[in-house]
């Protein structure tokens, strides 16, 4: 079963990188944004990463929090985020249950052969842990100011 807009998503515990475990409920009161990628070390991933990271004060700033999450293990994860100077934790998901959770794992096609793969997708998640907003099958480019303009909305709603 995955979340739909305007459900509370589970609360849901999982290793990061800073040698953290996130908690979903550890963020009440702060907007969060959930973004999924294939794999770290790879140019969409790298692009988009970068982004998010290059609009970290700005998503601060609309009281949101960033954090990305792809099945790579903490080893891939701490590398990629040394390597990008990623300014926020990227979440190992390694068996999947936030995929699964977010339904993001889809049958996907490279070089003719079909395999099962994380869909890029983004989700962000209420000061109330409800799910307000998503977008699957994202297109890297402009990607991050699109979330950025749904936040800062969000945060000014009454």
């Amino acid at each position: 079963m995955s979340v739909s807009i305007g459900q509370h998503v589970p609360d849901f515990s999982a290793p990061a990188t800073g040698d953290t475990q996130i908690t979903l409920s550890d963020y009440r009161g702060r907007q969060v944004v959930i973004y999924f990628y294939p794999k770290d070390s790879t140019p969409g991933c790298t692009t988009e990463g970068g982004d998010f990271r290059d609009h970290k004060a700005d998503f601060e700033a609309a009281n949101t929090v960033i954090l990305g999450v792809s099945r790579d293990g903490l080893r891939a994860h701490e590398n990629f985020k040394a390597k990008q100077g990623f300014n926020f934790e990227l979440i190992s998901d390694k068996d999947e249950a936030l995929c699964q959770l977010f339904d993001v794992i889809k049958l996907k096609k490279l070089y003719g052969k079909e395999h099962l793969g994380i869909e890029r997708s983004t989700f962000l998640i209420d000061t109330d842990g409800k799910l307000a907003r998503e977008w699957r099958k994202v297109k890297v480019k402009g990607h991050v100011e699109e979330v950025l303009d749904a936040a800062r909305e969000l945060n000014a709603a009454p």
